[in-house]
């Protein structure tokens, strides 16, 4: 039985829960069908991947003006501006009628920005991945987002996104979030506990292609690495280049810091005359940047879900200190396998134990690999996928 996936834009190393959960499902023998937009961001995205995973890939270009128009439409309306964003008219007709055929054990849609393309879709199970409680995040960055436009789109679109949130549950078969605060957040918005109607499915790393490095780390660097235009990533690097490193510096005058991801904002931009500091933007491959860091800090003030950036850090071997908002979606033993700070003054303390001791650094980077291959393989991950299929479908696949 065939599996019709269905993606807002297109899985890549960036978007890796779709990515990776695409190849893992093909992997244990399980064929899937993608559908995936392609929007504006999207252009250059790669697709070979994808082609050689999947036993069909279909991909609509989703233009600028069609986002904008969908955007216009949705102002007066009670729909999310996030789910608004990729209605696709020809796409939810070919989705219908995918479904008619009879081919497919279960429609899989990912996140808000594609629960809309599976509207039509009847017949056939629909699992709705979530990823993270959108509301959740925009509550968040209403009060903590660093610029007042950011807080305010949060707050424009906060409301309807909360009662979209409520009702998925009740409208679609399963639905998937990747962290108990957002589990928490679903159930906090429907008033009720969601028990066989919302799963727990965390992320996972690629353990093959993050693995740790055989050349010898640089001395006292820091890293801080993710998708910069993420408004929660950008701010964590400006509080890490304003709070955290001058009081590193003030101990640690050779300490450098690297902050590695695409699209970062002017703000983070202007960071780069700082001989200390290196801004990379875009790159195709983070993993040197891994390579050379004797640390990786997280200080995410506010967000949600899973954090892949730390699951990275940790399966490559770099010793990961976090605020508590980043750890509390993980199984990590604090001082085990991951470093806790309240505050600049106790991330700062934490990231010179690390630089200031090789034979620490090296027993905290082994607990961190030896926790993501215990809780965070996208195989078992993907078995786990299944198992919600196979208890929505029927006949069961097979």
């Amino acid at each position: 039985m065939r599996i019709l996936f269905v993606t807002p834009y297109i899985p890549s190393l960036i978007r890796v829960r779709p990515y990776n959960l695409i190849r893992a499902l093909a992997a244990i023998g399980y064929p899937v069908h993608l559908v995936a937009l392609r929007p504006p961001e999207d252009r250059c995205a790669p697709i070979d991947d994808l082609r050689a995973a999947c036993t069909r890939v279909d991909v609509f270009p989703l233009s600028r003006a069609r986002t904008l128009w969908n955007a216009l439409r949705a102002l007066p309306a009670a729909l999310p501006l996030q789910a608004a964003y990729s209605h696709h008219p020809q796409v939810e007709r070919y989705l219908q009628d995918l479904a008619k055929t009879g081919q497919y054990a279960v429609v899989h849609v990912e996140h808000l920005r594609g629960a809309v393309l599976v509207d039509r879709v009847r017949g056939i199970p629909r699992v709705f991945d979530s990823v993270d409680s959108i509301a959740y995040l925009f509550e968040q960055t209403s009060r903590q987002a660093a610029r007042l436009r950011q807080r305010l789109m949060a707050r424009l679109d906060l409301a309807r996104t909360r009662r979209f949130e409520a009702r998925a549950p009740f409208q679609f078969d399963r639905t998937l979030v990747t962290s108990p605060a957002d589990a928490h957040a679903f159930e906090r918005m429907a008033d009720t506990h969601l028990d066989g109607r919302l799963t727990i499915l965390p992320n996972g790393v690629d353990l093959d292609y993050f693995h740790p490095a055989d050349t010898p780390r640089e001395p006292a660097t820091v890293l801080f690495s993710g998708k910069m235009s993420y408004h929660a990533n950008a701010a964590a690097a400006l509080y890490l280049a304003r709070e955290i490193m001058p009081r590193l510096w003030q101990r640690c005058a050779e300490a450098r810091l690297l902050i590695v991801g695409k699209d970062p904002p002017p703000s983070v931009q202007e960071l780069s005359p700082d001989p200390r500091i290196e801004v990379t933007g875009y790159v195709s491959d983070v993993r040197p940047f891994f390579a050379r860091a004797t640390v990786a800090i997280a200080p995410l003030l506010y967000g949600a879900g899973i954090q892949n950036k730390v699951l990275e850090a940790m399966a490559c071997g770099v010793p990961v200190i976090a605020t508590p908002q980043v750890c509390g979606a993980l199984k990590t033993q604090a001082g085990r396998d991951i470093l806790i700070g309240q505050d600049a003054d106790q991330l700062t303390s934490a990231a010179l134990d690390v630089i200031n001791d090789p034979a620490y650094q090296n027993t905290i980077a082994r607990a961190a690999r030896q926790y993501v291959e215990r809780y965070h393989r996208w195989g078992d991950i993907a078995h786990d996928l299944v198992n919600v299929y196979q208890c929505l479908s029927n006949p069961p696949i097979r």
